[in-house]
């Protein structure tokens, strides 16, 4: 199964330049997701690639800081604000990043709402 994440800009290109090889969350899938697709959030808005997943690791956020920081394409800083007020969160880990050929403009196929964190694809 797949997932689109909602992604900023400078995140999004960071992991399609191998900097970037962990995402954060602050909650996981539900169901088993292989693959997650990269929307773009404003001022790009499109789905611009795909990424399979490694592995998700959850925790204190002291340890996935800990275990994650050398490839986590954010700095620390980031980190603790982006979970401030979790004692636990996520990492997905990117595996074989591969940008489109051409981004994909989602409101070309109607009427697009982009996800507040995620949203399965189901094919």
């Amino acid at each position: 199964m797949k997932v689109l994440l909602s992604i900023k800009p400078e995140f999004a290109e960071r992991i399609f330049s191998g900097e970037k090889r962990f995402e954060y969350r602050k909650s996981a899938f539900k169901q088993d997701v292989t693959t997650v697709v990269v929307y773009v959030t404003q001022p790009v808005g499109k789905i611009v690639g795909e990424f399979n997943i490694g592995r998700i690791l959850h925790g204190a956020l002291s340890e996935l800081w800990e275990e994650t920081k050398g490839q986590a394409g954010i700095s620390s800083d980031f980190f603790w604000r982006y979970f401030s007020g979790h004692d636990t969160g996520y990492a997905i880990e990117v595996k074989k990043p591969k940008r489109y050929r051409a981004a994909i403009n989602p409101n070309e196929k109607g009427s697009f709402v982009a996800p507040q964190s995620f949203r399965y694809i189901y094919e």
